[in-house]
């Protein structure tokens, strides 16, 4: 059995010499996938995963009056925003730079009666598309304090229709002890609303994330594909005919060939995950096990997938063009270029027969929620099925000739 393995590595070494014998295989292994999951991903700027994912809304409190406390403290409990109160040229400043969703501006003439907080100023940058989260935000928090405000106002207006204050020291208690009993009255309101949240871990769309992943699947994965052109290849010049008079066998041939693309596969996959830690400052290295455990099965998944294809394409021309094809449509319905969110439910439920699909769900579970092996055991175990149909269906088709 050493002798054995001894030559399938030999087949494995001879292989991955070829291949690297010449300057381009070095750029498409290495060069252009780094180049384009940096640019994709956003350079420096997109990298990480924030540790507080909620949207950054800037207060400029200039009124400072309770009410406008009110107002903040309103704002505090809500889960989706996270607010900062800073000086309105800090506030200015952070909103250029584009490290915040929105600006509140609480003006000194701050109305909390006023519909909607209509006296409030509420700015955001262009298209960004985290500040109508903030402002649905802010106008929930603005008729929360303005509504107890507007009662206690037309409290005070019926009680002067019916009879007048003797002067302004008791129309302004009336008030107070309205207001007191109105937001009292918001206050215990029973809830109308019951609230489920999701059981699994959230994860907040991250361009860095989702570019490290979706490009090292698909670089990773049209190489695999391509393993169809060289059995092409060997059986038109007659190589593997010649390689059936040494003393390995035909098995020993078969698996030296698929072991140097998938060990292949392997560095390229560790070099661009080092890539996404080092440079992009992903969290690809705190769940190293996860990734092992589901980045091995899409590995061989993709070598099967090539085989299966090698025996069915009588050209290498055929095998380039079908392998780049398939592979850049499979990932790219596998979610590894958009979100699958952005497409109909019926195509998100139609990808799920994709290895890529599978793998990019998996790599979003790692890096982006932060899982373990446990939970990219079940893409683990799928990806191997779809290994195991393919690599049957490819070893039953498969002749050296």
């Amino acid at each position: 059995m050493d002798l054995d393995m001894r030559k399938i590595f030999a087949i494995a070494w001879k292989d991955t010499l070829i291949a690297f014998s010449s300057a381009t295989q070095w750029v498409f292994f290495i060069i252009l996938p780094l180049v384009f999951t940096f640019i994709l991903g956003g350079g420096f700027a997109g990298s990480g995963v924030r540790p507080d994912d909620r949207v950054r809304l800037i207060v400029v409190n200039e009124a400072n009056t309770p009410t406008a406390q009110q107002l903040l403290d309103a704002l505090a409990p809500v889960t989706a925003v996270h607010t900062d109160v800073l000086l309105r040229a800090d506030a200015d400043a952070e909103l250029a730079a584009n490290r915040a969703a929105a600006v509140l501006v609480i003006p000194h003439s701050f109305d909390p009666a006023a519909a909607s907080g209509a006296s409030l100023q509420f700015k955001q940058r262009p298209n960004n598309l985290d500040a109508p989260i903030a402002e649905r935000a802010v106008e929930a928090a603005a008729q929360h304090v303005g509504s107890p405000v507007a009662a206690a106002r037309m409290a005070v207006a019926e009680a002067e229709r019916i009879r007048p204050f003797a002067d302004d020291a008791a129309r302004q208690a009336y008030f107070d002890k309205a207001l007191a009993s109105a937001q009292t009255l918001v206050s215990n309101a029973p809830k109308r609303l019951d609230v489920t949240r999701p059981t699994t871990t959230p994860y907040r769309y991250n361009q860095a994330v989702n570019t490290s992943a979706g490009q090292l699947l698909t670089w990773v994965f049209i190489p695999l594909l391509s393993i169809s052109a060289l059995f092409a290849y060997e059986r038109r010049n007659g190589t593997m005919r010649h390689l059936l008079t040494t003393p390995a066998s035909r098995a020993q041939l078969l698996l030296g060939t698929l072991v140097g693309q998938f060990l292949t596969a392997l560095v390229q996959m560790a070099l661009l995950v080092g890539f996404g830690i080092i440079v992009m400052h992903l969290n690809w290295g705190q769940q190293p096990v996860a990734l092992a455990v589901l980045l091995i099965p899409f590995a061989l998944s993709g070598v099967a997938l090539g085989t299966m294809l090698g025996t069915f394409i009588k050209s290498e021309s055929q095998a380039n063009g079908l392998s780049i094809m398939l592979g850049m449509v499979m990932a790219l319905l596998g979610g590894c270029w958009y979100p699958l969110e952005i497409f109909p439910e019926g195509v998100r439920a139609a990808v799920h027969v994709l290895p890529t699909t599978w793998a990019m769900q998996g790599l979003i579970d790692i890096a982006g929620r932060g899982l373990g092996p446990a939970a990219v055991l079940p893409n683990a175990i799928v990806l191997l099925g779809f290994a195991a149909v393919f690599f049957v269906v490819g070893a039953l088709r498969f002749r050296f000739e």
